[in-house]
């Protein structure tokens, strides 16, 4: 059996019993095709397809067609229909619909002044467009997936971040507007389902690792990965020491089904593990798994009287109301990444 096909029947018995009242019912996802989309997108037609429900799934992305090329196979899935358009300005389907993902987002590295106006109303307009949709078609439960930038900087005193740690960005830089604009887009949320009754929950997303995770982008893990399976050194460009920590991407989809399905209208739960791990531990189990256990280059000494900085999630919402928790540790993490990677290629 494939890695990807474990992991599919891995989801789908973590998540059985959410689907025994699911069947003939009607998805609808925006951003389906980044990373966390993929994941609930793969997950949604094996399970679909395996459980015999007859679910039909209906997925928007500006370049569906380039997906296409890319995943033929998806060609061949009656029950998935891709829509191209914007979030912000999509036309809605002339039927309704009973859950709905807001998955899409935005450029969030290089901010200029029109990649950020960009990307502020890809968030709060798009997820504006999307809860107007969910108003139209009656939708009964839609998820929005935040992040935990909402929360701003962690502070030095506090281990982990809960969703009660009220927090934030600087409104006045410029460089959190990511963070800000899902603060608006939660909002949002809240607003309508006050308001028109809409079964809102939010997803605080924080760092994941799997397949279909980019390479390339601002993410260490990725790019320490990229690196390994290219054997080239793997660079720590810092000091190695803000911890962070890492859900694997099928205990992402589990705990993704299970917030659209089950959270509590109104509440936000943050998507994460809260087990800390430095970036330069990360490095170093990286580079021992590739078998380039000496390969790792850690740039700057920290200093004597550094105060580590965090970006950590407190999970005991998710696991005590939800019975979620993670699953994966990280060094099989790691390695199911990389065995994804070196038959697929690296990015």
């Amino acid at each position: 059996m494939s890695l990807m096909l474990k992991e599919m029947e891995y989801i789908l018995n973590h998540t059985r019993s959410l689907w025994d009242s699911v069947s003939g019912k009607s998805f609808f996802i925006a951003g389906g095709t980044g990373f966390i989309g993929r994941w609930l997108l793969e997950s949604f037609a094996y399970i679909n397809h395996s459980l015999e429900l007859n679910n039909k799934l209906y997925v928007l992305a500006r370049t569906p067609d380039k997906f296409l090329i890319e995943n033929p196979g998806f060609k061949n899935h009656s029950d998935i229909v891709f829509i191209k358009g914007d979030v912000r300005s999509f036309e809605f389907p002339g039927r309704n619909v009973d859950y709905i993902v807001q998955a899409a987002s935005g450029i969030i590295t290089n901010l200029t002044a029109d990649n950020s106006f960009e990307l502020m109303d890809t968030i709060v307009a798009g997820t504006r467009r999307m809860l107007n949709f969910a108003r139209q078609s009656n939708t009964k439960r839609f998820l929005f997936l935040s992040s935990g930038a909402v929360y701003g900087k962690q502070p030095d005193e506090l281990m982990s971040i809960p969703e009660s740690y009220n927090g934030t960005p600087e409104s006045t830089d410029a460089n959190s507007v990511y963070g800000q604009s899902k603060r608006m887009a939660e909002m949002l949320c809240g607003i309508y389902n006050k308001h028109y009754g809409i079964g809102t929950v939010v997803a605080r997303c924080f760092a994941f690792i799997g397949p279909y995770l980019s390479l390339d982008d601002h993410y260490a893990i990725g790019n320490f990965i990229r690196d390994s399976l290219n054997k080239k050194p793997i660079i720590v460009t810092g000091d190695g020491t803000p911890l962070r920590s890492y859900l694997y991407a099928a205990d992402m989809a589990v705990w993704l089904w299970t917030i659209l399905f089950k959270g509590t209208p109104a509440t936000a739960y943050n998507v994460g593990s809260d087990i800390p791990i430095s970036i330069a531990d990360l490095a170093h189990k990286v580079a021992a798994v590739s078998g380039m256990a000496d390969s790792v280059q850690i740039l700057k000494k920290p200093p004597a009287t550094a105060i580590r900085q965090r970006y950590i999630p407190c999970i005991d919402k998710a696991k005590l109301e939800l019975k979620l928790d993670c699953q994966t540790n990280i060094d099989d993490a790691i390695k199911k990444t990389m065995q994804f990677y070196s038959r697929k290629g690296p990015s």
